[in-house]
């Protein structure tokens, strides 16, 4: 996500900007480009979930404090 110290209309060019490259990457047609970052956001998720996986138990029973965002 974009950080908040980032005027508003800067966020929006930013965001505006990588919609523009994700719908120029799959040659203008939108439906592909939705598929495609539906296919990307799936694909992260599994990642994450593996990375869960591999935590070790000692940060899993919170001896660590976890980054909340």
């Amino acid at each position: 996500m974009l950080f908040s110290s980032q005027p508003k209309s800067e966020e929006s060019d930013e965001l505006e900007s990588a919609v523009d490259q994700a719908i120029s990457a799959c040659g203008g047609d939108m439906r592909a480009a939705i598929r495609a970052l539906i296919v990307a956001n799936d694909y992260l998720e599994s990642e994450v979930g593996e990375l869960m996986k591999a935590v070790s138990h000692a940060y899993a029973r919170g001896r660590f404090n976890s980054y909340s965002g």
